[in-house]
């Protein structure tokens, strides 16, 4: 297809004869002058800021999610047998910093004047700090130092992948929105599983358990940073200093006069809280279920995960394909919220690797086509997207990372319910919950009116 080149959509920022211009007094402190194109007017991205997208995001989960799908139980294994609500706890620390640093460092990305533009910054810090934090995690002596390390990666690469999402805010037009998410999604989708398949590996290999998927990250963040130009944003007009009161002020919003906003994110919410309840566990119920250690584990999820490449697949790509052709986002992320459901009680009712598989296989449809259409969803109700991108982004990100903070500790509690005299885990009632949440989450995006 005969696209023009990226950077002819790169972010037009005000030129610096225009820095004379009267700042805006404190109580306007939303309005920026910065000349950036309206949804309706976007021109579309070209095929290298696509492909490099999607392999950037799938460079951020490789790195970023084979901690929490295999790399930290076998390391939590070897420090502190028997003690699986340390994960728990761990992840819900690692979450908890990542809902209180990220709006924060959003509010930052969008006033940043740099010669690298108001993006790109970010994604370096956050992919070094990242790569520090695997590296803590694999030579960690001790639970608490695992947990720093896991701490320090939600900060790191959590701002890598919130500024390729504001990036997508920024210069995505609404008809490719869906396309590039289905794109995204199946490439995130897929990264769990070629990190679960390195793992094991090296899974009685610490550093190279954890390094060898961050390697992967580093270079494919790398590549979008040096290859998609951004303008230089120290020609942006300078911006009302942000005082404590003001700054905690842009973390909130009107859910009266963004409804539509607001119920896009209480349904991300429900789904991530029931996805995170689901998967938080994933390595201790399989061995559970399938009577192995937990280290014997990692190649069983690695087949599984395989054989849910084409599930995953169909989901997102389909999804988010099929959303812009029909032009419908809703109907798709309620049968996704439905379907991820109907896969986590198949598994909760399963004692062999057939009924884990479909279940699997399920659920593998329905969060491929709920991170697809969900996202392009959040970009078409995204509030004041010319000047506040990576605020509103930032607060739709404590829809997953709250989620990711609460639900882990709050997972334990099912889990002690009905414990058996051998010590076994009540997975069935949790995995019952978590359908009931990620089916919610589908059915409440029916109240948003202002897409169809």
């Amino acid at each position: 297809m005969n696209q023009p080149a990226d950077h002819q959509y790169a972010e037009p920022l005000v030129p610096a004869s225009a820095q004379a211009a009267p700042v805006p007094p404190a109580a306007d402190l939303n309005t920026f002058n910065v000349e950036i194109p309206s949804a309706e007017e976007l021109a579309p991205v070209g095929a290298k800021y696509i492909w490099l997208m999607v392999l950037a995001q799938f460079g951020v989960f490789v790195a970023f999610i084979t901690p929490l799908a295999i790399s930290l139980s076998i390391r939590i294994a070897e420090l502190a047998p028997n003690n699986q609500e340390f994960l728990a706890y761990i992840t819900g620390a690692g979450a908890f910093a990542a809902m209180i640093s990220s709006p924060f460092l959003g509010v930052a990305s969008d006033r940043t004047r740099s010669r690298l533009g108001r993006r790109r910054p970010y994604m370096i810090g956050g992919a070094i700090l990242g790569m520090v934090s695997l590296l803590v995690m694999a030579t960690a002596p001790s639970v608490l130092l695992l947990g720093a390390g896991w701490v320090l990666a939600q900060i790191g690469w959590g701002q890598v992948l919130n500024n390729l999402l504001f990036s997508m805010a920024d210069r995505l037009p609404e008809h490719q929105r869906g396309k590039v998410a289905g794109l995204t999604g199946f490439a995130t989708q897929v990264a769990p599983v070629v990190g679960v398949v390195v793992a094991g590996g090296f899974a009685t290999q610490n550093i190279l358990l954890f390094l060898i998927p961050g390697f992967i990250g580093i270079v494919f963040v790398l590549l979008f940073v040096l290859f998609i130009r951004e303008s230089d944003s120290r020609t942006m007009a300078r911006q009302p200093r942000l005082h404590i009161g003001t700054l905690l002020s842009k973390f909130l919003f009107n859910p009266r006069r963004h409804q539509d906003y607001a119920w896009a994110w209480l349904g991300r919410f429900l789904f991530y809280f029931g996805l995170t309840l689901n998967t938080t566990f994933t390595a201790f119920f399989f061995a559970q279920r399938l009577g192995v250690e937990v280290a014997e584990v990692a190649p069983t999820l690695a087949v599984l995960s395989l054989l849910g490449i084409g599930a995953t697949t169909i989901g997102a790509v389909g999804g988010g394909f099929l959303s812009d052709k029909l032009r419908r986002r809703r109907v798709f992320v309620t049968a996704a919220g439905i379907l991820f459901g109907a896969g986590a009680i198949t598994m909760a009712l399963s004692t062999d690797i057939v009924g884990l598989m479909a279940g699997s296989l399920l659920c593998s449809v329905g969060i491929g086509a709920f991170a697809a259409v969900d996202q392009a969803l959040i970009l078409d109700v995204l509030p004041a997207r010319e000047t506040d991108t990576g605020r509103f982004m930032s607060i739709i990100g404590f829809a997953t990372s709250l989620p990711q903070a609460v639900a882990p500790l709050i997972a334990p509690i099912f889990l002690a319910i009905g414990v058996t005299a051998a010590g076994e885990k009540n997975y069935l009632l949790l995995y019952i919950v978590a359908a009931v949440f990620t089916a919610a989450g589908g059915l409440v995006v029916l109240r948003i009116r202002g897409v169809k």
